[in-house]
């Protein structure tokens, strides 16, 4: 199975009652309770022992790894680190520490005030593919990976509650997309380590974005959590691999 296509399994399953407003499960389960509203893929670092294989029956242990408070321009943020180790009959096979950050809700924007400009990608790569992250798109990848989060479907939310001026293109999304990218160009060999942080939403403006890939590593770097300290929960969860859907 090609890499980070693992993030098409063990999906979290929660009743209608149990969804917050903002489209993810209610806090306060296996994830702390952070007051703060907002949620965002901040990264992640993967390193893969062996390839996982269709058919496979594996199971996905959980770890809350480090919880940490930063004071950033915008507020007050909450980074949550979560260990994942994915194993087969044979063992681990792929460990995954998952960055999660929370952040406050955004204050009103005073009339006349500048507005940020976006920070263009890198340039000089490696490779590149033009990827149109459209509606369709992002809706397709939510629901692959159930997730319900309302900033990569839902304009009036994203732009209303959340406050950016449109859809928000999925974090795990941007990276499964680099690292095929990075395997085109390879024939097809997977790689053993993968260290993915999130600088700053990719809103879906314009509607064309251009993958780029230096050398051997998914790239972009940016801020992430490092995680320290010991486990605090522990989650397990089962799956079969059955054949997935193929990336665009």
């Amino acid at each position: 199975m090609p890499p980070l296509w693992h993030w098409l399994y063990f999906l979290p399953v929660a009743r209608q009652s149990e969804i917050g407003p903002d489209g993810h499960p209610k806090r306060g389960g296996f994830l702390p309770p952070v007051p703060q509203p907002r949620r965002m893929w901040a990264g992640g670092r993967l390193t893969f022992e062996r390839a996982l294989t269709v058919g496979d029956e594996i199971t996905r242990v959980s770890r809350i790894a480090d919880v940490s408070v930063k004071d950033g321009r915008s507020g007050k943020l909450v980074f949550v680190c979560v260990r994942h180790e994915i194993a087969d009959a044979r063992g681990v096979a792929l460990t995954e520490e998952h960055d999660i950050v929370y952040r406050d809700n955004p204050l009103a924007t005073p009339a006349g005030a500048p507005v940020a400009v976006p920070q263009p990608a890198p340039a000089g790569e490696s490779y590149s593919r033009a990827i149109a992250p459209d509606p369709v798109l992002l809706f397709r990848y939510s629901a692959l990976t159930f997730n319900g989060h309302r900033i990569h479907y839902d304009r009036s939310y994203v732009t209303g509650v959340e406050g950016y001026p449109g859809l928000i293109v999925h974090g795990p999304l941007i990276a499964t997309l680099l690292v095929d990218l990075l395997r085109r160009q390879a024939s097809r060999r997977a790689p053993a380590a993968v260290p993915v942080q999130g600088r700053a939403p990719d809103l879906r403006h314009p509607p064309l974005r251009r993958l780029r890939a230096t050398g051997g590593r998914a790239s972009p770097r940016a801020v992430g959590a490092r995680p320290r300290g010991r486990a605090r929960d522990g989650s397990r969860r089962r799956a079969r691999l059955t054949q997935p859907t193929r990336t665009p």
